[in-house]
């Protein structure tokens, strides 16, 4: 990568046109598509053009989209009604980037839609860079898909080595792609919005209908309901907490497939659904603990969401909390995969009083001094710095068909 100072200094501060190609944004709920928004919304901020392609959302796009956003064919996610993935658009996105040609198309998902705007982009010499904001290799082995975990990661190695960069989340995210033979590989930090996610939204009419009393612990989750999160260890650790407090509530955020299955087997949780904004925060706010157990996370944008709003974070050591918590004083880091550890140290909380509110005035200290504006502004750098790079720097030619790549390495 060319020097990234000397590159802002002399092309930062000039408008770009900056295309987002991506199968997620808002009014979804999800942390890739809340950190896209955070970035896109940034970067007109600070003068550019931006535009994206994504798939139609039935359930939202009824209604007439804005005119920066070009919408292409998608089918159903499986097991998230209503969403869609988006289909290979060669054709449109030809069409499109030769009338309207962006200076830098930034892939942030690596669907078929991805595959074709990396495809594309080569084609017309646009600079293309991607982002790995996903374990979607990790995915498959929770959807009975285990045997095609190979040959999904050989594909997100493919098409990510043939932009000419990607930001990565966490640095012992990056130092594992390196490792597996991902190029050209950049940190990007996040933020946190800690006025929005603060302990002053605590409620008490909401952790009454919770059934909490002033002193009793209220131990959150929110995310996905799906087998990826790894919710098992986290109700576990929740009926360790019982046998020390049986006042205790455990409140869920989110929705997913495991939902239904979940409240059936265990009544006594108390699921919430979908929340955003002022609402989430104060359900962040007016609880105690947050378990976080999940295993495939790139980051996990919660984690800060609930150090702000002044919560205990208990979380495996990779990821956001590896790179955020110091253990002991904003957080717990727990080993990866040590599920007993991970039960204990929730349990060991509601032990220690004085500890759980030591954790929970530090965590959000720490947060409260996090912002968007330095990951923006390096992304930003990120971008522009990639315009000076010459187009023989990216790799070999894409192969006719995303399966090619099967016979590549690994």
């Amino acid at each position: 990568m060319p020097n990234i100072g000397l590159v802002q200094r002399c092309i930062g501060a000039h408008r770009r046109h900056i295309c987002f190609v991506t199968e997620t944004y808002p009014p979804e709920i999800n942390g890739v598509a809340l950190t896209l928004a955070r970035l896109l919304q940034g970067l007109a901020a600070r003068g550019h053009i931006v535009s994206m392609i994504r798939p139609y959302q039935r359930d939202f796009d009824c209604i007439a989209t804005d005119s920066s956003v070009t919408l292409v064919r998608g089918l159903p996610l499986p097991g998230y009604s209503g969403l869609q993935f988006g289909l290979p658009a060669g054709g449109v996105l030809k069409r499109l980037w030769t009338k309207q040609p962006p200076d830098v198309v930034y892939v942030a998902t690596e669907g078929p839609l991805g595959w074709s705007a990396v495809r594309t982009a080569r084609r017309l010499n646009i600079a293309a860079l991607s982002g790995f904001h996903t374990n979607y290799h990790s995915y498959s082995r929770h959807y009975r898909l285990g045997c095609l975990q190979p040959l999904v990661f050989r594909y997100l190695r493919y098409l990510h080595n043939g932009t000419r960069g990607t930001i990565v989340l966490s640095l012992d995210l990056r130092d594992r792609l390196q490792a597996l033979g991902f190029k050209n590989l950049t940190f990007l930090s996040r933020g946190v919005d800690s006025s929005l996610f603060a302990p002053e939204r605590r409620c008490a009419d909401l952790r009454e209908r919770w059934g909490l009393s002033d002193r009793s612990l209220a131990v959150l989750y929110v995310g996905r309901i799906a087998p990826e999160k790894n919710l098992r260890v986290a109700v576990e650790a929740y009926y360790a907490m019982r046998q020390l407090d049986d006042s205790i509530k455990f409140i869920l955020v989110g929705d997913g497939p495991l939902r239904t299955s979940l409240q059936k087997k265990h009544p006594n949780l108390i699921f919430c659904g979908m929340q955003t904004g002022a609402v989430l925060a104060r359900h962040y706010a007016s609880a105690d603990i947050f378990l976080f157990p999940s295993e495939t996370e790139t980051f996990g944008n919660v984690t800060l969401e609930a150090m702000a709003s002044g919560l205990a974070v208990v979380a495996y050591n990779y990821a956001a909390a590896k790179l955020h918590f110091s253990h002991g004083e904003t957080g717990l880091l727990v080993p990866c995969g040590d599920s007993k550890a991970f039960i204990d140290s929730a349990a060991q909380l509601v032990r220690e009083a004085r500890w759980l509110y030591k954790l929970r005035t530090q965590a959000r200290e720490y947060a409260a001094a996090l912002n968007w504006s330095h990951p923006i502004e390096t992304f930003e750098t990120w971008l522009t710095a990639a315009l000076t790079e010459s187009h023989t720097s990216v790799g070999a030619a894409s192969p006719a068909h995303p399966l090619a790549m099967a016979r590549v390495g690994g």
